[in-house]
């Protein structure tokens, strides 16, 4: 049987709680739209690349890669960013790059910020050994394909060459990509983390999620839903029933252990994570689209999240 309802608003409120404090201040001019721009810079370019730094450094790497498991999961996301990239582009007729940022909506799930506390209360702490693994290549994954695609797409007609570049650019000037790199190197390098260091990073991390959450809240006091709510559903159906589908039937397929199996599906089910607003703000497209459905999503997700852990069993 799924969790009980109150469990899953223990897990999922106060996120929105977060959001709704971020809306409320700038809706009642407590905020600015430039404090607004600051606060998402500073939780993009620094919060954020330094928890993913500090998760990847301290990874036992030797659990993460199992390739069933990240296979039955990455199955999933794939196809999700595939639909919703093609779903935008030729069912809602939006322009390439704003259908790039709607199928990263697609792909990138909430791995991270429900994920791991919904797996957690259903089948213990003891099963989140999976839900490491996926989040050890999490953001390396769905950021290099969603940068990878969307340079393509910005340098299309002017040769491999130039888009190879732009696609490399790219990658290494992002912040988010070079906490990552730079965790793998530590990891791998068996480079000690002085005190100091590892307390100033944990500092930046207690203050990533909370500062994109809440700015990610005074982004959404800047938009209204009307004329994009079908492109909404659309990403919600691919986050919230699309992925999770597909990644039951090949973990089926490829026979995962039971935990396995469960945090795969638990993990793929997950509304889009702050990423994926945070995604299109770096490149400013379908800024609008990829907010509100982090925050719809994650709506549903309270009533799709239950259904699927009921199935799971």
């Amino acid at each position: 049987m799924g969790l009980p309802v109150t469990t899953l608003l223990d897990v999922t409120l106060p996120v929105f709680l977060v959001i709704g404090f971020g809306y409320a201040a700038a809706r009642l001019g407590l905020f600015s739209e430039a404090s607004v721009d600051g606060l998402m810079k500073f939780a993009q370019g620094f919060a954020i690349p330094c928890l993913l730094f500090r998760a990847i450094s301290t990874l036992d790497l030797g659990q993460a890669f199992q390739w069933p498991l990240l296979l039955s999961f990455y199955s999933g996301a794939t196809l999700g960013f595939l639909a919703g990239l093609l779903g935008a582009r030729y069912v809602f007729g939006r322009p390439w790059q704003d259908s790039v940022a709607i199928g990263f909506c697609g792909l990138f799930s909430n791995s991270l910020l429900l994920g791991l506390p919904i797996t957690e209360r259903a089948y213990g702490a003891g099963a989140l050994d999976a839900n490491y693994a996926i989040i050890a290549v999490h953001s390396p994954y769905c950021y290099a394909l969603g940068i990878t695609v969307m340079e393509v797409v910005r340098h299309s007609g002017r040769g491999m060459a130039a888009t190879a570049k732009a696609v490399v650019t790219a990658m290494f000037s992002n912040p988010l990509v070079i906490g990552i790199a730079l965790g793998f190197a530590v990891n791998l390098g068996g480079i000690p983390m002085p005190h100091v260091a590892a307390e100033a990073l944990d500092l930046m991390i207690r203050a990533a999620l909370p500062a994109a959450l809440f700015g990610l809240g005074g982004v959404l006091a800047r938009y209204r839903i009307e004329g994009d709510l079908l492109t909404v559903l659309f990403v919600c159906a691919i986050s919230l029933v699309l992925h999770p589908v597909v990644t039951w039937a090949v973990g089926q397929g490829l026979g995962l252990t039971q935990a396995q199996f469960r945090s795969a599906v638990v993990t793929s089910a997950m509304a889009p994570g702050v990423n994926a607003y945070l995604f299109a703000n770096m490149y400013g497209v379908a800024k609008r689209v990829a907010a509100t459905s982090v925050l719809l999503a994650t709506a549903l997700s309270i009533l799709t999240v239950s259904v699927w852990l009921g199935l799971l069993g």
